[in-house]
């Protein structure tokens, strides 16, 4: 076992529920990935990345509050 990893669950324990400041940190850093991914993918592909943004545009000046 090496630091910071957690001894493994044996098949008659239930597995500790997450805290929450553990799900936290885990659901920022999951969105830090994916907007890095989506500005990735915007700098490969401009031309896809603009159609998106107009069709993004269009849904919001159609949208009824």
């Amino acid at each position: 076992m090496r630091d910071g990893e957690e001894p493994e669950q044996t098949r008659d324990q239930q597995p500790k529920p997450e805290s929450e400041a553990a799900r936290r940190r885990r659901r920022a850093h999951f969105l830090r990935e994916l907007n890095e991914a989506k500005e990735l993918r915007d700098r490969v592909k401009p031309r896809t990345a603009r159609a998106a943004r107009m069709r993004q545009q269009m849904r919001m000046r159609t949208f009824r509050w």
